[in-house]
């Protein structure tokens, strides 16, 4: 019998917000996470801590005890978090429609020219892939 680590929980608005900034800057201290956050809103120094501790408990950021001051990185890359959050969508609000997932997408926001050619070139494969 395989025992695979537990996958890291679905992070909440705020623990996004330092993921993409961890995404964007590469490995961080908690002062670059707070920079990053007082961009946007202020954020004191505790808060961003507490929240990176609580995101390495949910194992959604890796902390290097090694160094001083600690740095963060995040342990699963941008598009395999972005794939958890949207299939945990499509589950939970679309009962796994992706059909209607798209449609709300598209129907809630302006798609640009680029996007739009983006979105072609992915249905054209899919469409080449029979699915």
């Amino acid at each position: 019998m395989t025992i695979r680590p537990p996958t890291p929980r679905r992070p909440t608005d705020a623990e996004l917000a330092i993921l993409r900034i961890l995404w964007e800057r590469g490995p961080s201290t908690v002062r670059q996470v707070l920079a990053g956050l007082n961009e946007d809103r202020t954020t004191g120094y505790t808060t961003a801590l507490k929240l990176l501790q609580i995101m390495t408990d949910k194992r959604l950021v890796e902390r290097d005890d090694g160094v001083r001051p600690q740095v963060y990185r995040p342990r699963l890359p941008r598009e395999q978090t972005e794939r958890q959050l949207v299939r945990d969508l499509l589950d939970r609000a679309f009962a796994g429609s992706a059909r209607r997932l798209v449609l709300h997408a598209l129907a809630e926001k302006k798609v640009s020219p680029k996007e739009r050619a983006e979105i072609d070139k992915v249905l054209a494969r899919l469409e080449k892939e029979g699915q």
